[in-house]
């Protein structure tokens, strides 16, 4: 019997094959022209523009896969779902706003410049706040588990990463032992910030009555790659009385517990008073959009008997129609007169960010930039040392925390102004991050902010501008190209 011949067969499917790849490959082009189009017209910069355009014609099998991931501007969908929540959001929102109006501040006879921040906000500064700084783990975590135990009515609760850990499970705990007595608790989390948390963790807590939902970035249709944006909020807020927002999520490291990482440094705030209903509002808007829902909150806002700082609550993100965080940075920066301390993990300013911190030397005001001198991002790392360089030589002092990992944001601004936020001084903060940052203008919070910046300063060593020139042409190169890819950093 004869032996089968394939030979027709491969020959068949090679031919299909062929014609396959003859018509992808000009579709391939032809699509990688169209984001092309689309990247000079909508990029951000006109570096990023370039470099998308580029990549896109010469070479479209790489590029367009990763222009389709990291290339979007804005936040497609938020806006849309936030509109179609008028009769809920928009009439929750209006009526806050009319309440807020017997607790408006009346700042701009102090500090005029200000006024700006609040067109940004789309929110006014509010008097008869109670503001305190939670320093490192220990207090803040310490907090927020009070504040769990004297909810009566309802928590809702916010982080960008939350880990099965030691910590992450009395977290779990504490929750779940709330709302098993009956309190209303709603966890929203970021699903690329938690990607590697087990879903059994999840189950628990819904089973134990807590209302959890992802912020879900991708939701949609036309939103299956939308993965480059995160919501970066760490927020918790009981019964609409207290608020507690900063820089730490929820695991083990932010304890200093990694032996990796060293001593955890970082910084969260707890609020009173009427700016925690408009940090509540932050949190429903991200709410509606995970879930289509507006859950019964309290929306009375009330002074704090005895406080009376002005807060101001600047919430930020990639849906917004202006870059607010950005803005917001670039407005303190060319508002100080005498002091700007800065602290951030990440240090990959925008040109407008660095063209405003060189100003703000050369006019004489004291510039501490305090960057953390162990590095977890390699990428960011390297690409500060470029931005160290061109701010040094002006006068800009930089300094890096030496016990441990720094990653607290904060900001001090003159004798009056502190800033407590989850963002940071990055592209990714600026435009690609839901953030939130809590501005207080008052000189006792100003003096405890400056006490904590001095205790930091003097666990840090500076640096400067010749360190980048010291460590050899092979760093040099690895920094500029590290910088390279700040866009997406």
């Amino acid at each position: 019997m004869p032996a089968p011949c394939y030979a027709p067969r491969v020959l068949a499917i090679t031919d299909t094959l062929m014609a396959a790849l003859a018509l992808l490959v000009p579709l391939l082009h032809l699509f990688g022209l169209y984001c092309a189009y689309r990247a000079i017209v909508y990029t951000r910069t006109p570096q990023g523009a370039v470099a998308w355009a580029v990549s896109l014609v010469t070479l479209p099998y790489l590029a367009v896969p990763l222009y389709v991931v990291f290339g979007r501007r804005k936040f497609v969908g938020y806006v849309k779902a936030r509109r179609a929540g008028d009769l809920a959001i928009q009439h929750v929102g209006q009526r806050l706003h009319e309440a807020l109006r017997e607790h408006a501040s009346d700042f701009g006879e102090v500090y005029p410049a200000l006024y700006a921040v609040e067109r940004l906000a789309r929110l006014h500064f509010t008097r008869g706040n109670r503001v305190d700084l939670l320093v490192d783990g220990e207090a803040t975590f310490a907090e927020m588990f009070r504040v769990f135990e004297e909810a009566q009515d309802y928590l809702v609760v916010q982080f960008f990463i939350l880990t099965d850990d030691t910590l992450g499970r009395e977290f779990q705990r504490r929750l779940a032992a709330r709302a098993r007595a009956g309190v209303r608790v709603y966890l929203l989390y970021d699903e690329i910030g938690c990607i590697s948390l087990p879903g059994a963790y999840l189950a628990e807590l819904r089973a134990a009555g807590v209302d959890v939902r992802p912020f879900h970035t991708r939701r949609g249709p036309k939103n299956r790659f939308q993965i480059n944006f995160r919501n970066h909020r760490k927020v918790v807020v009981a019964d609409g009385r207290v608020a507690l927002v900063g820089g730490l999520n929820v695991g083990d490291e932010y304890l200093g517990r990694d032996a990796e990482m060293g001593p955890w440094r970082d910084t969260h705030a707890r609020y009173e008073g009427p700016a925690v209903q408009c940090v509540q509002l932050a949190f429903l808007e991200d709410w509606f959009w995970a879930t289509r829902e507006v859950p019964p909150l309290e929306w009375t806002p009330r002074a704090c008997a005895g406080h009376d700082v002005d807060v101001l609550v600047l919430p930020s993100g990639p849906a917004d129609g202006l870059e607010t965080a950005s803005l917001f940075y670039t407005h303190a920066i060319h508002s100080a007169e005498d002091r700007l301390w800065i602290s951030s993990p990440y240090f990959v300013p925008d040109d407008r960010v660095v063209g405003a911190l060189q100003l703000a030397a050369l006019r004489g005001v004291d510039v501490r930039i305090l960057l953390p001198r162990k590095a977890d991002h390699m990428l960011v790392w390297l690409s500060s040392f470029s931005y160290i360089r061109e701010l040094s030589d002006v006068g800009v002092r930089v300094f890096r925390y030496t016990p441990g990992f720094l990653h607290q944001k904060a900001m001090l601004v003159d004798d009056l102004v502190s800033v407590v936020t989850t963002a940071n001084l990055d592209n990714r903060s600026f435009r690609l991050n839901f953030e939130l940052t809590m501005v207080a203008l008052d000189v006792p919070a100003a003096q405890e902010m400056e006490a904590m910046f001095a205790r930091d300063l003097e666990r840090s060593v500076e640096v400067h501008g010749d360190e980048y020139e010291r460590r050899g042409a092979w760093f040099r190169f690895l920094v500029n190209l590290a910088r390279l890819f700040s866009p997406v950093q």
